[in-house]
């Protein structure tokens, strides 16, 4: 995405009126569509700070870590306080093992990325929602590339592919975006 794409995304962030006094944005789509690289340059561009999902969802829980999402997370900063969480510990990347606690102080502006963080329970608590997406291929290709070096990636990703789907068509996420980009990209 270009610099100025960015710089207008931050913008129209940044007329936003805060909810609770806070602006957060979530950066929503499938795994693997852009969000990460997205929401790095948003951050920048609004000198806020990141707080990703990756800390909370794991192979074998794809959605029901929300609860634990919403009272460490959501719920703190709406009341304008830091957010202070126990994140996913990587090392048990099979599982679903919690590691470090981290602190998120309060900021006028968060970038929440990751799948399914702008979901219907955030409806009127975001100030903006972003919906990124990439052609399925694609995105298998970038998660294998990524995740080759664990027995059984394949088969992970292929079953939260379709995890992914159907939550998405259930809640209706795309829909609900105030913005969508397509990182059509093809196959390296």
């Amino acid at each position: 995405m270009s610099n100025l794409e960015v710089s207008r995304i931050a913008a129209e962030v940044t007329a936003r009126e805060p909810v609770d006094g806070i602006r957060i944005v979530g950066v929503d789509g499938p795994s693997g569509a852009g969000k990460s690289h997205l929401a790095r340059e948003l951050a920048e561009a609004l000198a806020a700070p990141i707080i990703e999902i990756d800390d909370f969802v794991s192979w074998d829980d794809f959605a029901g870590w929300w609860p634990r999402f919403e009272a460490q997370v959501l719920t703190p900063l709406l009341r304008g306080e830091a957010a202070t969480y126990q994140a996913r510990a990587w090392s048990d990347w099979y599982g679903n093992t919690l590691g470090e606690w981290k602190t998120q102080p309060w900021s006028p502006a968060i970038i929440v990325e990751g799948v399914t963080c702008t979901r219907r329970e955030t409806i009127g608590r975001l100030a903006y929602a972003i919906w990124v997406d990439a052609p399925a291929p694609v995105r298998l290709a970038r998660g294998l590339a990524r995740d080759q070096a664990f027995p059984g990636a394949e088969q992970l990703w292929h079953n939260w592919m379709a995890e992914e789907a159907r939550f998405f068509t259930a809640d209706g996420t795309r829909a609900r975006a105030d913005l969508v980009v397509d990182n059509n990209l093809t196959l390296p």
